[in-house]
């Protein structure tokens, strides 16, 4: 099932605000300062680099990358805003900018966290998709399928189309009637 533009959007969107999230968490935590602007810089480049994977729902070995790649680059953007620009190279600021085994751990940590999080709510959310649909469809089908007359003889068969009865009391019990012949003495 393909993803309409406005879905796509949202869960880019989705995706996006929780990298730049956890990036601003990190590097708030870690003591850093982070501004709007910069924040706002990465939520847009997150969002680029989600967008052309959300044709379709995806599962965590695609999840998964591309939250690191994207943590990655927030990072050294993050770090690299925040080095103050007191006369050192460019060299002296990437420096700053490499994690140590530290961080990398905390950061390899908190990343798979957070897609296996963000995998389990694409898979639910399609699910939740695939389940309207199929819903909607039976409901279409058995209010477009005609009621059999009660008494005309044998009732013709519909493969696959429901009733509207048959859907709307689907999960209705009905306990009504005289008893079986085992308790009838």
């Amino acid at each position: 099932m393909l993803a309409a533009p406005l879905l796509r959007l949202a869960r880019a969107t989705a995706f996006a605000t929780v990298c730049v999230g956890l990036g601003v968490l990190a590097h708030v935590f870690a003591g850093g300062t982070v501004t709007v602007g910069t924040a706002a810089w990465g939520q847009g480049l997150s969002l680029l680099a989600a967008l052309p994977l959300t044709r379709r729902e995806r599962g965590l070995p695609v999840i998964l990358p591309l939250l690191a790649g994207v943590q990655a680059g927030m990072h050294v953007i993050f770090a690299l805003v925040d080095a103050t620009p007191s006369g050192d190279s460019l060299i002296q600021h990437l420096h700053c900018a490499t994690p140590g085994p530290g961080m990398t751990i905390l950061h390899g940590a908190a990343v798979t966290l957070t897609a296996i999080w963000l995998a389990r709510g694409e898979a639910g959310m399609w699910a939740l998709l695939r389940l309207i649909g199929a819903r909607a469809i039976r409901l279409i089908f058995a209010w477009l399928a005609p009621e059999p007359a009660v008494g005309r003889g044998p009732v013709p068969s519909f493969p696959g189309v429901l009733r509207l009865r048959s859907v709307l009391l689907r999960s209705v019990v009905s306990r009504r009637g005289p008893p079986t012949a085992a308790f009838c003495r």
